[in-house]
């Protein structure tokens, strides 16, 4: 193969999430220098919209590739293919007009996931879960696994 794991590529001010992946041979294919690799953290239960998977494959045909795995075995959403300047920018698409985080990828904690949901469990409405994954997210990825006290409240 030609490509080289080239670590996690960072967000600034956020942990994980994106990919790292170089082409060892830049010269002769400059179109896929860098192919980043980027997992979108799914929906609790598991269940996407056709509406709203449309919403995120626009950004990701302008800002990416347009190439996407959708089986992923955290349930995340894979965005296979982007350059680092474009980082950034799917990131604020991500997180400002979609209201979507990136998953775990790399040495990160990987991404939590729930139940598949009241089609399959009958757990899976836990109202909580979201508010549970912002928790995790903040206070273990985003301080890279120091200061691993947990909020009592």
């Amino acid at each position: 193969t030609h490509w080289k794991h080239g670590g996690i590529v960072g967000v600034f001010g956020y942990g994980g999430g994106v990919t790292g992946r170089y082409c060892d041979q830049p010269e002769m294919f400059p179109g896929v220098a860098h192919f980043h690799t980027i997992r979108v953290n799914q929906p609790a239960s598991k269940f996407y919209s056709t509406e709203f998977l449309g919403q995120l494959c626009d950004p990701w045909e302008f800002r990416g590739s347009g190439l996407t795995n959708m089986h992923g075995s955290t349930g995340d959403i894979v965005f296979l293919g982007t350059q680092t300047a474009q980082l950034e920018e799917i990131f604020y698409e991500l997180t400002h007009n979609l209201n979507q985080d990136l998953g775990g990828s790399g040495s990160n904690l990987r991404t939590p996931s729930c139940c598949v949901g009241a089609a399959r469990c009958e757990v899976g409405l836990l109202m909580d879960y979201p508010g549970t994954c912002a928790t995790f997210d903040h206070v273990v990825l985003r301080t890279s696994f120091t200061g691993l006290a947990f909020p009592t409240n």
